[in-house]
């Protein structure tokens, strides 16, 4: 008869995600009914993904049990953010959709706990979480979200910043960043333009190759005639069309190709 193994002596921090109380509190219950066979430690509990993320500012943290569907920020944007950071806590989706449960499981997550969580189930998952602590990838995540996010996220100083989808004016390329530009400042993001106007194809119109504008921030566009120096005299060259912006004096050139597109989706 072979003898179970003893359990690991290092306690998992833990942070609990979910936007009903009972269910926070249950998980918070859970682990401390499953201490003795995985030891572990809870290090918070927030009610969606961006009280999360503020917690994470402060507090060290293990392993992540994330409720899937949530208010303000759900569990698949929530794994999105933390899988940038440079030592994303493990993650395990929590819900009560099995068909979410499989594919999370499948694709983001060390595991997942379908709800009402049983203690037994809880302590396999936190087994999972220290024999395999690999973070989710981003393609897996991008293929489980639900909807658009409400945030960008930057990482800075080993914390997560967020940046509201809303706030930003435009989005422009350059080298192997992109950077997302609000009223306020501008924020450098490790995304692919591309990825972005795929993913937000009702909110960014792309101007062109490099830069795509929020279609809410469009005050009107203006034709602007290009001019080329010479030291004798600068000669006029073919116009084109510049977008202006409601919140900012910058103007954005528009491509002749992305003309035509813009011309129809600005309703001119």
């Amino acid at each position: 008869m072979n003898e179970a193994a003893p359990p690991s002596t290092e306690a998992l921090r833990v942070l609990v995600v979910d936007d009903e109380a009972p269910a926070r509190a249950r998980l918070r219950d859970l682990l401390g009914d499953v201490g003795a066979q995985q030891p572990n430690a809870l290090a918070g509990m927030a009610s969606n993904g961006v009280e999360a993320l503020r917690l994470l500012e402060d507090a060290a943290v293990d392993v992540v049990l994330a409720d899937i569907r949530m208010p303000v920020m759900d569990g698949v944007e929530l794994a999105r953010h933390l899988a940038r950071l440079p030592a994303p806590p493990a993650l395990v989706f929590v819900t009560a959709y099995d068909q979410y449960a499989v594919q999370a499981f499948e694709l983001a997550a060390v595991d997942y706990l379908l709800k009402p969580v049983r203690a037994q189930r809880l302590a396999e998952a936190l087994e999972r979480v220290r024999a395999r602590r690999v973070p989710p990838a981003a393609e897996a995540l991008a293929t489980l979200a639900v909807g658009e996010r409400g945030h960008f996220s930057v990482a800075e100083r080993g914390r997560i910043l967020l940046v509201p989808v809303a706030e930003v004016l435009y989005l422009r390329a350059e080298l192997k960043y992109v950077t997302a530009r609000t009223a306020a400042r501008e924020y450098v993001l490790d995304e692919a333009l591309v990825q972005i106007e795929q993913e937000f194809p009702r909110r960014f119109l792309r101007l062109h190759r490099n830069c795509l504008v929020a279609l809410a921030a469009v005050a009107g566009v203006e034709r602007a005639a290009e001019r080329d120096g010479h030291k004798d005299g600068e000669r006029e060259a073919e116009p084109h069309w510049e977008v202006l912006l409601r919140e900012l004096p910058e103007r954005l050139p528009v491509s002749r190709r992305q003309w035509p597109a813009v011309r129809q989706a600005l309703g001119l």
